[in-house]
């Protein structure tokens, strides 16, 4: 499979040809099974993991008009998804507070933001990545800050891996070495780099891949969100989803302990996505559930564009 890499007004798109019945987007027919666990697991004492799953919907229903039927649509819909996992470091609670405060700075700035795009083509790819880098970099900011304020916090970071899912359009951001996956025909596809310095030791050759999930140096970051001054570095994908693909986002609770041979068994199973989530999260706690483990899970039914469902 062929992987491809990495203040503003936006006009709204109408849904053609338009008719009297309505004009449901692609986005608005997309079905999507979800479902998302967070266990502390059997050694730690506190839960530094965190999740979100959204949906995002912009609607307009016709009310009164005296136009012809027609002319403007009954209704109109556009949805969008948004699942993120983060993985908080640091001492005592503070890997807690780096990764709470983390998704709850993302909301706000996506709750503030004043358009929200839910219709894409071409022309707007590169604004969503540009802000999505901005949003991450905000974060980065509020950490930093916060850290400055509360000594107690200095050293705390977070991973951050962010999922968003327009009709059948993914964008993937991600920070640390939190992973996302794809699944589809059959097969398990990492879609994330592990941003840690065993990684970069295989990246330029030093190690080999297959030395990387043993290493001593495979837990320390290279890259995270946290109590720092510079700019983080985001990793970006944007890629085309089919009918009956699955996005799974994952703490190192989970892929420590678990292979992707492992995970793909069980997202290959036909059980509903709250099954896949408390099956997955078993697994690691029965391997010993040595740190805290976080699945989000999303498995989509994308309709051929224009048909029916």
């Amino acid at each position: 499979m062929s992987e491809p890499r990495d203040g503003d007004t936006e006009e709204f798109f109408w849904p053609s040809p338009l008719d009297a019945r309505g004009a449901e987007s692609l986005s608005a027919r997309v079905k999507v099974d979800l479902a998302g666990l967070s266990d502390p697991g059997k050694v730690r004492p506190n839960n530094e993991d965190h999740f979100f799953v959204a949906r995002f919907d912009r609607n307009m229903q016709t009310l009164l008009t005296n136009l012809p039927p027609g002319h403007v649509p009954d209704h109109c819909g556009e949805s969008a998804y948004g699942l993120l996992v983060a993985d908080g470091m640091g001492g005592q609670a503070a890997g807690e507070v780096a990764s709470r405060n983390a998704v709850r700075v993302l909301v706000d700035l996506v709750l503030r933001t004043p358009d929200w795009i839910l219709r894409l083509d071409e022309s707007l790819i590169e604004r969503v990545r540009q802000r999505m880098e901005q949003r991450f970099q905000q974060v980065q900011a509020a950490l930093a800050g916060q850290a400055q304020d509360e000594p107690a916090l200095w050293g705390m970071g977070t991973t951050l891996t962010l999922a968003c899912i327009s009709g059948a359009d993914l964008f993937l951001v991600h920070v640390g070495d939190s992973r996302a996956y794809l699944f589809r025909n059959d097969q398990l596809y990492r879609l994330t780099c592990d941003h840690t310095v065993a990684q970069s030791l295989a990246d330029v050759g030093a190690i080999r891949s297959e030395e990387v999930a043993t290493h001593p140096l495979r837990h320390v970051l290279t890259n995270v969100l946290g109590a720092r001054e510079d700019p983080v570095r985001v990793e970006w994908r944007n890629l085309r989803l089919a009918d009956g693909d699955q996005i799974l986002l994952c703490t190192d609770g989970l892929t420590d302990l678990v292979s992707d041979a492992a995970i793909g068994d069980v997202l290959r199973s036909t059980g509903s996505a709250p099954l896949v989530c408390r099956a997955l999260v078993d697994l690691a706690l029965n391997r010993g559930g040595t740190d805290n483990v976080t699945v989000v899970i999303g498995r989509y039914h994308i309709p051929e564009d224009g048909s029916e469902d």
